[in-house]
C-alpha cells in the first residue's frame, strides 16, 4: 500500500513533530498555568455531555 520511502518518512515526521509538540508544551508550561486555570472542568464537561448523550441513544435504542 506505501512504499518503503513513504514510511520511512511518516514515521520520521510524526517523531520530529511529537519532539517539537513536546519541546513547545514545555517551553509555554508557565502560561499555560496562569491563562488556562480551571480548563479541566470545561473538559470533564464536555466528556460528561457526550457520555450523556451516548447514555439516551443506548436507552432509547
Amino acid at each position: 500500500m506505501f512504499t518503503t520511502g513513504q514510511l520511512i518518512f511518516g514515521i520520521l515526521f510524526f517523531i520530529a513533530f511529537v519532539i517539537a509538540v513536546g519541546y513547545q508544551y514545555r517551553k509555554d508550561l508557565k502560561i499555560h498555568k496562569v491563562y488556562y486555570k480551571g480548563t479541566i472542568w470545561v473538559l470533564i464537561a464536555f466528556i460528561g455531555f457526550i457520555g450523556m448523550i451516548a447514555a439516551v441513544k443506548f436507552l432509547l435504542m
